[in-house]
């Protein structure tokens, strides 16, 4: 709107000017026409009713020797009067004509006004700002014989008219002015009466989330049906979303306990299998008058305890995922316990390089252990495919007020296409177990609100880094 204003306002500026220019310019010459007309008709008079001189070329400047003056003085011009071959005869103002070069009419103007239809030439010329306006037309005697060429000449001051274009632009730029005002002001408040149904609409589309509950829009203002529609529009969407999410939540929940029992059903068919064998085989092979059927009992009781302690790890595994690790905080020597956490492997390529000599913080003794014991047999597991000189590093520091446990190996390394999946559920690239002790652990890790991170390049090795706050 007030572009709009400003715009038109620029416009009419430009028209306005150039109105005036060309209504000046049609004034002067209709002015120009009128003078002309009577001064020509005032010489008429003269070389028909007054002159006593026969009328020839050679008495036009004695008839007009003292007229000259009084006809260009009634009307306000300049008046030249030229032979046919365009040399000066007479002029009212003399001292401009003194028989120098350059005051006769050139060849030029001669032969343009005697091909010109009317016998009428109008020239312009701007001069140091002031427009002079002349003609040329013939001087008849009284048979209408052409016995020379007249100029009139007058200069056209345009000040006047300029002035009143100049106090018109003035009235005409304070009245914009006040119609810009009123528009600024007008923009404002119409601006900030869309605009504020229209931001309250935006913030809330802004916190607009598919895993929480989101409120609808109330307006606590009158504002126009557009916007009430959008309110509307909004406020089902709020409705289908909750709808949406309560579903897709639902789904998700099926199909992850689905997938969960379908791992668990796998995992635990796997021991039953041998379990059946041996005891088809025992069933089969069993003679109790044989010497040694002591000794194959006890060997078949030690296959089944062996599968039936597979089974046991299997449903206590499923069942530390599935609850949340509970926290029982208290004060211990980080460096020490892992240090007891790696004693309990034998492995000789396993080092451990405390950076601190103790190193306190409120954590769960049990918890740490399950950190660190995990993420050592995910390393010893990734190098048991290293040929030479396998490496398992464990350094403990301090950085500002957190824990930081780093875990290193130089084992096989883990592939790309593997690294966004690596804490997920139910993900892993052994060929046994259920894939639950690094999600286990990052839940236990999280719930501390620490972090775990790791990087790995393939054939080169892999470093996890546990950072847990100190208290």
């Amino acid at each position: 709107m007030i572009l709009l204003i400003l715009l038109t306002s620029i416009l009419i500026v430009f028209v306005t000017i150039y109105q005036y220019d060309e209504q000046t310019k049609d004034y002067n010459a209709s002015r120009f026409e009128r003078k002309e007309a009577s001064t020509k008709q005032d010489i008429d008079i003269e070389l028909t009713r007054r002159t006593t001189y026969p009328v020839t070329t050679e008495n036009i400047a004695k008839i007009f020797q003292d007229r000259i003056y009084d006809i260009a003085n009634v009307h306000k011009l300049t008046i030249s009067m030229y032979d046919m071959d365009g040399n000066l005869l007479k002029s009212s103002i003399p001292y401009n004509f003194d028989k120098k070069e350059g005051q006769n009419l050139s060849e030029e103007t001669i032969n343009e006004l005697a091909k010109n239809s009317n016998h009428r030439i109008p020239k312009t010329n701007i001069v140091k700002g002031i427009t002079y306006q002349s003609s040329f037309t013939y001087i008849h005697d009284t048979r209408f014989k052409r016995i020379g060429i007249l100029e009139l000449q007058i200069a056209q001051d345009n000040e006047e008219q300029k002035k009143e274009l100049r106090e018109f632009i003035s009235r005409l730029s304070l009245v914009y002015l006040l119609m810009l005002i009123v528009a600024i002001v007008l923009a404002y408040f119409l601006s900030s009466y869309i605009t504020r149904s229209i931001q309250t609409i935006s913030e809330k589309i802004k916190e607009t989330r598919l895993n929480k509950r989101n409120e609808k829009i109330t307006l606590n203002y009158s504002s126009s049906s557009e916007i009430n529609s959008l309110v509307e529009s909004y406020n089902s969407m709020i409705d289908q979303l909750e709808d949406s999410a309560a579903r897709l939540a639902k789904s998700e929940r099926e199909q992850a306990w689905r997938e969960m029992a379908k791992q668990v059903a796998h995992e635990i068919k796997n021991p039953l299998t041998p379990m059946r064998l041996s005891v088809q085989s025992f069933e089969r092979k069993f003679d109790p008058t044989d010497p040694t059927s002591k000794e194959k009992m006890a060997e078949f009781s030690e296959t089944l305890i062996q599968q039936i302690d597979v089974m046991s790890s299997i449903a206590s595994a499923f069942s530390d995922f599935a609850k949340m690790p509970t926290q029982r905080r208290e004060q211990l020597d980080v460096i020490d316990v892992v240090k007891h956490s790696i004693d309990i492997f034998t492995e000789s390529y396993i080092h451990y390089f405390p950076q601190e000599k103790v190193l306190f913080a409120n954590l769960d003794k049990t918890q740490l252990v399950r950190i660190v014991t995990n993420l050592v047999k995910n390393a010893i597991q990734a190098i048991k495919e290293t040929e030479n000189n396998p490496k398992i590093e464990v350094k403990v520091s301090q950085e500002g007020n957190n824990v930081k446990i780093i875990v290193s190996d130089n084992g096989k390394g883990i592939d790309d296409k593997n690294k966004d999946l690596i804490f997920e559920p139910k993900f892993t690239t052994k060929t046994s177990g259920m894939g639950l002790g690094l999600p286990m652990i990052k839940n236990i890790i999280e719930a501390y609100d620490g972090s775990i991170s790791f990087t790995s390049t393939k054939g080169i090795g892999t470093v996890f880094t546990v950072i847990l706050p100190k208290t």
